[in-house]
Parts: structure tokens; sequence; C-alpha cells
């Protein structure tokens, strides 16, 4: 008998005999519930090729870092722009190639998962989605608000608080009118790269003339150069919804969309091992660019505080013990299995662009059926924005403070609905949520110049909140899941390992599998 402090534990198994005659060794349910350790170095070795992808990521991130701070202090005079660009050239290489995926991934995923589904189990898998999409969202901007008021980070003046950028003058009916026109774009193709954006000119007056109101500019409708993930995705969802109307007549169209979007996630799989290097390059220009770490302390740094505080509270706090109370699973697991896509998250601050690593580390780490994660994540790129929401909750009351305005309660309100409706409308992109934050600063009466008190910071809260947003994102769909695994096994079986079998007419990830390097 071993020692019980031997570094190998072993569990325990019972031989029960069958009426048949037959054998079959079962495992204590104690014994199932710890893990095995073990220091043999071939277990070690195996340890370190299972989680080599994490590793080197993570080293990549590290080694970005030391690489940017040691070329920005090498040498007294400032780095240009194309010098700048030199250094990140290699992870915008990876970037676009990993964007690349974006349109194919999304529409192929969304249209073979629902036309694999029968509508009514659509319905519900689309319900329990957009319920707890909504339901962190709103707890993320309560969150947001209870900090920023607890911590009163605008405390002062905006003496000390360094500005950049520019305030850009929008119209907040316009606003919330332009959701629903880029939900509907009337070219698909044109939704591919330009977005729909309702722009407002101040008509030329003359000198003792007073200044019109906002309502009564001029209209300028424009397309800006930047993915409709809006658009695309209603589209999928109504192609997904209509072949599985149709049932076998719609049968060919979705067997193309299934092989698209397993060929996408091959392509994924191969894009995956060169992310360390691309992280890498990307993180150390990112470091060159930064303007002044200065900017850090003070009155700036506690609102940065603030919000990376609540970042983390609501992502790593409050959606896991939503996921633990609904699963009655512990989460430490399946967000460990997460981290390629967080990293990713950081590092290209795009959840859009993050995708197809999402949907690698669910379904191959996490195991969460394809079904789920191809319906439920391209939903939550669009519309689940947690990360954004706390951010312009905590901003909009922020620059309050430092104006020296006392909010009201109803305004605190109006700020809570505003960054709700305003997070949702913030397309998966690079710094969306300063277009959005126009809006919530006008509810309180606000001018959208008070943005530069914040946007010398927004570039590194951006990747915060966008790896928040991804993590809020992949916990929807793990929850999704586990509530809709009854349905899901009545449409194919289960194994042992609690992977779904699919029918052959469904998505597999073998050929994912074997494309792995």
């Amino acid at each position: 008998m071993k020692d019980k402090y031997n570094c190998s534990q072993q569990q325990q198994q019972t031989v029960v005999w069958s009426s048949d005659g037959r054998t079959t060794t079962t495992t204590p349910a104690a014994a199932m519930s710890r893990p095995r350790f073990s220091c043999k170095p071939q277990d070690i070795k195996n340890a370190i090729r299972k989680n080599l992808l994490p590793i080197l990521t993570i080293s990549g991130v590290s080694g970005g870092i030391i690489l940017g701070i040691i070329l920005r202090y090498s040498r007294s005079t400032q780095w240009t722009k194309r010098e700048i660009m030199y250094v990140g050239y290699i992870g915008e290489l990876f970037l676009r190639a990993l964007k690349a995926l974006i349109i194919p991934l999304i529409v192929s995923s969304l249209v073979s998962a629902i036309g694999s589904l029968d509508l009514s189990l659509s319905k519900k898998i689309g319900l329990r989605a957009v319920g707890y999409y909504m339901t962190t969202t709103v707890l993320a901007v309560i969150l947001g608000i209870i900090l920023v008021v607890t911590i009163h980070p605008g405390k002062g003046t905006d003496e000390d608080i360094t500005k950049a950028g520019e305030g850009r003058t929008v119209y907040t009916p316009d606003l919330l009118m332009d959701l629903p026109r880029n939900l509907f774009p009337p070219n698909l193709i044109q939704a591919c790269f330009e977005t729909h954006k309702t722009a407002i000119v101040e008509p030329k007056i003359g000198e003792n003339d007073t200044q019109l109101p906002k309502s009564e500019w001029d209209i300028v409708m424009e397309h800006t150069r930047a993915l409709n993930i809006m658009g695309l995705v209603s589209f999928a969802t109504f192609l997904g919804l209509a072949l599985s109307k149709l049932g076998p007549k719609g049968k060919p169209l979705l067997d193309f969309f299934q092989s698209l979007s397993d060929a996408s996630m091959v392509i994924t799989s191969w894009l995956i091992w060169i992310s360390p290097v691309g992280i890498l390059f990307l993180v150390a220009s990112m470091m060159i660019e930064m303007e002044d770490f200065s900017v850090m302390l003070g009155q700036l740094g506690m609102y940065f505080g603030t919000v990376v505080l609540g970042i983390f509270i609501h992502g790593f706090v409050v959606l896991p013990l939503l996921y633990t109370l609904l699963t009655r699973k512990l989460p430490f697991r399946f967000l460990a299995n997460m981290t390629q896509a967080y990293i990713t998250a950081f590092a290209t601050a795009s959840s859009s662009g993050t995708l197809p690593v999402t949907f690698q580390c669910l379904e191959e780490k996490n195991h969460i059926d394809t079904r789920v994660t191809r319906f439920v994540i391209p939903i939550g790129a669009t519309i689940n924005m947690d990360g954004t929401a706390l951010y312009e909750a905590v901003a909009a009351i922020f620059i309050a403070q430092v104006r020296g305005m006392a909010l009201t309660i109803g305004q605190i309100v109006a700020i809570s609905i505003t960054a709700t409706a305003a997070a949702i409308g913030a397309a998966g992109i690079p710094q969306a949520g300063l277009v959005t934050m126009v809006m919530v600063l006008d509810v309180v009466g606000l001018p959208p110049e008070d943005m530069t008190l914040i946007i010398a910071v927004d570039w590194l809260l951006d990747r915060f909140r966008t790896m928040i947003n991804v993590l809020g994102d992949s916990i929807g769909a793990g929850l999704v899941y586990e509530l809709s695994k009854k349905e899901l096994e009545r449409m194919g079986s289960v194994n042992v390992n609690g992977d779904v079998e699919r029918p052959s007419n469904e998505i597999g990830m073998d050929a994912v599998e074997s494309s792995k390097m």
C-alpha cells in the first residue's frame, strides 16, 4: 500500500459484477473530485506540452512589455511614428490575418448553428443568451456607479489632467436611430467594410444671428470604414432561421456554411500558434507609443484604477459567481482554459477580432457544443459589452465630479440606462466606446469636448474592457450550454467525456483537431 503522502495520488476503483457476468470499473465520487498529481518527468513534460500555447502567449506578453520598455528608454530622443510602425509590423500582420476570418466565421457560424437547430430550441437558446447579456450589462453599470461614487476619483479640478484628442459633435437621437439602420443594411457587401453614421453640420450663420440648436443643424448621412457586425449578425440569424424552416430543401446551402465554418476554424488553429510572436510585437509597439507613464498619476490615475478595479471585480467575481449559482459548477478550470482568448483580446483591443480564438478555446478546451458557441458568441460580440458599459458609467460620473456637478438620483439612473444602451450599440472594434460616450455625456448636460479629459488613458482601458467583454461572452456560452444540455441531448447523444456526438450533418471539430501543428 502506497504512502498517502506519495507524490503520485492514484484514484481508487471498485469492480462491480453485473447480472450478465461482465465487470465494470467505477470510481468513487470522492476520488473523482480529487485531481491526480504526479512529479514524474514524463507527466511534467505532458503537462507543459498540454499548456504550451498559454505559456507561450503569456511569455509573448511579458516579452513584449520588456522589449517595449528597453526600446523606449534605449535612447533619449522620442521614437517616430514610422519607427513604431516598424516595431509593430509583425503584430500588424497577425492582426490583419485574424480580422480576415471575422466575416466568414461570423456568418457561417451563425447560419450553421441556427440552421442545425429546430426553431423552438433556437428560440430558447437565444432568449437565454440575450437574458444573460442584459443582466450582466446592467450589473456592470451598477457596479461601476457604486465604485465611482464611493471612491470619488474626480475630486478636484481638471488643471492637472492631461487632455488629448478632440470631442465629436453628435446628436443623441441620431446615435439611437443609427442602431436599427445598421441592423438592417441595404447592401450586405457594403456592410462588410462600412458602417452607417449620421452626422450633423452646423449651418453657416451671420455674425449677428443667434446660434441654432443641434436639432436644427444640417443632417449628413455618412459611411465610415468599419465592419458593420450588427448587420451581418442580423442577416446570418434570419438566414439560419430560414434554412431551419426549409428543412431538406435548405440542407445543401446549410452544408456549405457548415463546411465554411469548419474551414475557418482550421485556419484559426494555424494562426493560434503564431499568436505569441504577433502579440509580442503588438505589446512592444504599444509600450513605445505610450505618451507618458506620468498620466497614470493623480486624478486620471484614480479614474484609471477605478475602472480597472470594477472590470476585475465584474469579470472575476460577479460573472464566475453567476456561473456557479446557475450551473452549480466551479468556474476556475473553465476560466483557465480561456487564457488564450483573454490575452488575444488584450493585445488586439477588439472583441470581434478575438472571435476565432474564443471559438477555439470554448470548443476544444472547454468542450462546449458548437451549436451553442457558434450561435451565442457572435451575438455576444455584438451586444454584450459589459466592460464598455461599466467604463461609460464611471467616465460620465468622473467627468461630472471633475466639473463640480452634483448629480441627482434621477441623473444617475439616466446614466445607467444610457450606458447600457450605448454599450449594446458599441461595435466590437477598438475604441468604439468613445463614440457612444458622447451620448452618455449628453444625458447629464456635459459637452462632448469633455471626452478629452479621459482620452489619454483610454487606449489602455480599451484593452482591459475588451478582455472582460470576451470573458463575459465566454461565460455566457458556457452558461447557456449548461442550461440547454437536456434539449441538446435530445438532438445528439452525449459520450462519456461529456462531448456531444453530433449527427453527420452537424459541425464537428475533427478537422480542426487533425490540423493542429
